[in-house]
C-alpha cells in the first residue's frame, strides 16, 4: 500500500523493483516529500534463499511471479551478480542493496524489516558500506531493471498499484 502523509511517502523502492524512479521520486522532490521506501532487501532474494535454497511447499513466494519457473531461474543470474558486488564490498547481498537505497538521497529512508536480531545487526551493518559514485552505478547497472524477470507484486493483487490508479488528475492541474 502506498501513501502520502505528513510529507512523507511509502513506496517499494529496490535494486529489483525501481518503477517510482521516473515518476514518483521526482515528484515527491519537487514537493520536499521524503520516501520511506519498503521492500529495500527482499531479503529472501538478496540474502538468497530462493535462489540458492528450495523454498518449503508452504511458502508465499511459491506463487510469487518473480520465483516461478523461468523467471526465478533468470532471476538467479542477477542475484550472482549482487553477490559478486557484495564481495567486492566486502559485505552481504542484502548490506548492498540496503547501501546503494541509501546513496540514492537524503530523503530516502529505507524499513528494511526483520524478526531476527542478527539481520536486524546486518541491516545496521550496511551503514558501514561505504560506496562511490561510481559504484552506485555500478551496482545500479549490475540489475537491470529490464532483465529483472516477472512482476513485482502477486497477481491477485496487482490492479492496485499505483499504476492502474485512474483518478488522479493530470500533473498539468493545478491544486
Amino acid at each position: 500500500m502506498q501513501f502520502i502523509h505528513y510529507k512523507r511517502c511509502k513506496w517499494e523502492w529496490s535494486l529489483w523493483s525501481r518503477d517510482i524512479e521516473e515518476e514518483i521520486v521526482p515528484l515527491c522532490r519537487e514537493l520536499g516529500i521524503g520516501i520511506v521506501s519498503y521492500g529495500a532487501v527482499w531479503s529472501w532474494v538478496f540474502a538468497g534463499k530462493a535462489i540458492v535454497e528450495t523454498l518449503p511447499p508452504d511458502s508465499s513466494l511459491i506463487s510469487h511471479p518473480r520465483f516461478v519457473g523461468e523467471n526465478l531461474e533468470k532471476n538467479k543470474s542477477i542475484y550472482t551478480r549482487v553477490e559478486k558486488l557484495a564481495k567486492k564490498h566486502k559485505c552481504t547481498p542484502a548490506q548492498l542493496a540496503l547501501a546503494w537505497l541509501f546513496k540514492q538521497g537524503d530523503d530516502v529512508v529505507p524499513i528494511p524489516g526483520t524478526t531476527k536480531i542478527k539481520n536486524l545487526d546486518s541491516n545496521i551493518g550496511s551503514l558501514a558500506v561505504k560506496l562511490t559514485k561510481e559504484d552506485v552505478e555500478e551496482i545500479t547497472n549490475a540489475v537491470p531493471i529490464e532483465e529483472v524477470a516477472g512482476p513485482r507484486e502477486y497477481n491477485a493483487v496487482r490492479n492496485t498499484s499505483w499504476k492502474f490508479i485512474t483518478n488522479t488528475p493530470p500533473k498539468s492541474i493545478k491544486a
